[in-house]
């Protein structure tokens, strides 16, 4: 059983003991009870779900980690959360600030998308305008997730799976991910369309949604 649970669309509660301490972005905190402490995570500061990196590398979210033993709140701006479990199988992708909070065992690192065989920097700037720079969270744990109108979880296997980079959550397992330009596509919707450019995930793994193509 994971850390998280569900309450509903827009909050999450988390667990939190000793030795299950709970990274969060500031501000996502809704309520707790027991006795529960917070503190920020600054740029320097060792251990906590390898934190450093994420701040170093430009990823401008503020964190807090919550420690003690109780139980906490977690929502963001009346977003939707998707709880994402990660069994050790592969990675989760995901934007920095999609990522509303995971278990501080969860090792985190930031790859620069342009450097990678991933989602390519040129859809990031030209197209969802969210950076150039994906968090990838590893282990055995779980991490909760923002959306706009919710997300669904789609299978990466066999044939590949093409998503609007824009709609484009999150995705975890082995998964490659790179541009794809439909000419004929642009041609029959407008070529000021987001459709013209999509997303082809391959390899074995989940990718997540969003009910929308609003940015964060």
């Amino acid at each position: 059983m994971g850390t998280f649970e569900q309450i509903n669309n827009k909050v999450v509660a988390a667990a939190v003991a000793p030795g299950r301490e709970i990274l969060a972005r500031r501000g996502a905190m809704l309520a707790y009870t027991g006795d529960v402490g917070f503190s920020p995570v600054h740029t320097g500061q060792g251990g906590a779900g390898g934190m450093v990196g994420r701040m170093m590398a430009g990823e401008q979210v503020p964190m807090m980690v919550a420690q003690g033993h109780g139980t906490v709140h977690y929502g963001y701006r009346g977003l939707y959360v998707t709880i994402i479990e990660l069994d050790g199988s592969g990675p989760l992708s995901v934007e920095a600030d999609r990522l509303v909070a995971h278990d501080a065992a969860l090792q985190s690192t930031v790859v620069f998308l342009g450097s990678q065989g991933g989602i390519r920097g040129a859809v990031r700037g030209a197209v969802s305008g969210q950076g150039l720079f994906t968090t990838q969270l590893h282990g055995y744990g779980t991490a909760a997730v923002l959306s706009h109108g919710g997300t669904i979880a789609i299978p990466v296997g066999g044939r590949p799976v093409a998503v609007d980079p824009q709609a484009y959550v999150a995705h975890v397992g082995q998964v490659n991910v790179d541009i794809a330009a439909s000419v004929g596509w642009r041609d029959a919707v407008g070529r000021g369309s987001g459709e013209a450019v999509q997303l082809k995930l391959t390899g074995q793994g989940t990718v997540y949604v969003q009910a929308s193509e609003q940015k964060l």
